[in-house]
């Protein structure tokens, strides 16, 4: 069993690691750390101080084993003391800390911090894992033995998943998409009130568009050796929050370079992501898509946790009237399995087999 350590474990999304990795066949949650004042304390009475009544995000009980372990200081935590590292932190947190421990141990992280710097890859289960080259030229120019290997924005996990095939097979032009996103991904400091979302959209969630607009023509562009090229298409996003716990549902409409119908695009992200699925990683689901027939579907109480919450669903799969050779669909993604913890924690499984070659 390799030992990790889930830095940030308080939060939203760190809980979800904890979720992910219990039981886990590979690994095995040895140190916890977060913040100064859950410090020392054991998990469970860090957790109760951090996030008030609420304590425990996750449906599932939470294992005695970790309630007891001791909290340590983010910012004290001995990175050598683990083979591996899941940071959870704050975008701002983990631009000091994750390349700190990055000199001798590999970091996957749930953080923006290193996604747009142009020696790390962003990888994302079965759509661009020819990235992993990436890291080899990030260790030789930062001088470490370890790596930042980031998880993207949880908004795009099912937009890069649904695109992957029909740009393979059919080419993209350009892409419109509006997103409807889970109150789950503000997390719960500063969070959303219930007055804020309760009978009520919010049309706008600061410094979200951006990322939508350029990440994915990062994941899905080429490794060129020294870095990546970039997709050779336009994306222009609007974002919502809506109040919805979990599952962030995406209305996409592209405009392929090749004729093609939505039967022949159905057929292809169907097939989509056969060889990762048998590499037999244990987070990977059955099918990395799913495609429904049923107008009102997908939903996200009934299709978020498809594939244990790592499963894409597409549904509305129709010809646009406006856009030449256009495209539209809707797509939905669980946003802190896939789209956080869930998903890096296949990213490590991918990294540890077959870049480390640990197992």
């Amino acid at each position: 069993m390799l030992k990790v350590a889930i830095v940030g474990a308080t939060g939203i999304v760190g809980q979800q690691a904890i979720v992910s990795l219990t039981n886990h066949p590979w690994f095995q949650i040895t140190k916890l750390a977060a913040s100064a004042r859950s410090a020392g304390k054991p998990y469970a009475e860090a957790l109760r101080e951090a996030n008030g009544a609420s304590r425990w995000w996750c449906p599932q009980e939470l294992p005695p084993e970790i309630a007891q372990l001791t909290v340590e200081e983010a910012t004290a935590f001995d990175p050598t003391s683990v083979d591996l590292i899941f940071s959870t932190l704050d975008a701002g947190v983990a631009k000091e800390l994750e390349p700190k421990w990055a000199r001798t141990t590999p970091v996957i992280s749930t953080a923006s911090a290193f996604r747009y710097e142009e020696d790390t890859p962003i990888l994302v289960g079965g759509v661009n894992m020819d990235h992993t080259a990436l890291i080899k030229v990030q260790q030789e120019r930062r001088g470490w033995k370890g790596f930042v290997v980031p998880k993207s924005n949880c908004t795009i996990s099912g937009l890069v998943v649904s695109l992957k095939p029909v740009l393979t097979h059919f080419g993209v032009k350009q892409v419109i998409v509006t997103s409807l996103q889970a109150m789950s991904g503000a997390g719960r400091s500063p969070g959303l009130s219930a007055m804020d979302m309760t009978e009520n959209v919010i049309p706008y969630i600061p410094g979200e568009e951006p990322k939508v607009e350029s990440e994915p023509l990062k994941i899905l562009g080429t490794f060129n050796g020294q870095g990546i090229t970039n997709a050779p298409f336009g994306i222009t996003a609007t974002c919502t929050r809506v109040p919805v716990l979990d599952g962030h549902l995406v209305v996409v409409f592209a405009q392929t370079e090749k004729t093609c119908t939505p039967e022949e695009v159905k057929e292809v992200m169907l097939d989509f992501g056969a060889d990762f699925c048998r590499l037999g990683l244990p987070s990977s689901p059955p099918q990395l898509i799913a495609v429904t027939d049923d107008p009102f579907r997908p939903q996200p109480r009934m299709d978020r946790d498809r594939g244990d919450g790592m499963t894409v669903t597409v549904g509305r799969l129709r010809k646009d009237p406006i856009l030449e050779n256009g495209l539209k669909y809707v797509c939905l993604a669980h946003n802190t399995k896939l789209g956080a913890a869930k998903g890096a924690v296949q990213t490590a499984e991918y990294l540890v087999k077959y870049y480390l070659k640990w197992l």
